[in-house]
C-alpha cells in the first residue's frame, strides 16, 4: 500500500475526529446530553488522562508526557507504513491508529485535554465516553490483531495448502 494512500487515510480521520468534537463543542456546553436511543447519548466531557481516565487524576504533567507518546508513536508509525507497505493490512490498520492518535495529540497540545462524546451505556451503567479517534485506534487495533493471526495460521499451514 503507497505511503501516501496510507496518510490520506489518516487525514481523513483526523478530519472527522476534529469535525465531530468541533460541532459537538458548539452546540453542547460541558456535561449537556443529548440522548439518542436507549443505549447511546452524546455528551460533551473532556479527558484530561488517557484511556478509561488514566492518570486524568494527575496535577497537569501528563499532558505533554502523553503528547510525546503520542508524537513519538505517530512518528514510528509512519516509519513503519514506508518500511512494510507491502503488508496492506496490516498498514490500514496502521493508518487508522495513526488518524486516532493525531486527532487526540491535537487536542491535548491546543486544549490540554481531548474531547470525548460517544457515551454509550447499559441501564445506569455507562462506558468511559469516547470520540472518533478512540474509535479509530480501537478499529486498528483489532485489525492488527486480526492480521497477526491470521499471518500465524497462514505460517502454519503446510507448503500444499498455500498455494
Amino acid at each position: 500500500m503507497k505511503l501516501s494512500i496510507c496518510l490520506i487515510m489518516a487525514l481523513i480521520i483526523l478530519a472527522l475526529d476534529l469535525a465531530t468534537k468541533y460541532w459537538v463543542e458548539s452546540t453542547l456546553q460541558f456535561g449537556q446530553m443529548i440522548p439518542i436511543t436507549s443505549f447511546f447519548n452524546i455528551v460533551l466531557t473532556y479527558n484530561p488522562g488517557a484511556a478509561f481516565s488514566f492518570l486524568s487524576d494527575q496535577p497537569g504533567w501528563q499532558r505533554w508526557f502523553l503528547s510525546i507518546v503520542a508524537g513519538s508513536a505517530a512518528l514510528v508509525i509512519v516509519y513503519m507504513l514506508n518500511k512494510y507497505r507491502q503488508e496492506k493490512l496490516f498498514c490500514l490498520s496502521l493508518s487508522f491508529i495513526l488518524g486516532g492518535a493525531l486527532g487526540n495529540l491535537y487536542d491535548r497540545i491546543t486544549l490540554g485535554h481531548v474531547v470525548d462524546f460517544l457515551d454509550f451505556y447499559i441501564g445506569e451503567n455507562h462506558w468511559p465516553a469516547f470520540n472518533i479517534a478512540d474509535s479509530a485506534i480501537f478499529i486498528g487495533a483489532a485489525l492488527m490483531i486480526y492480521d497477526s493471526i491470521r499471518n500465524k495460521e497462514e505460517k502454519s499451514r503446510p507448503n500444499s495448502e498455500k498455494q
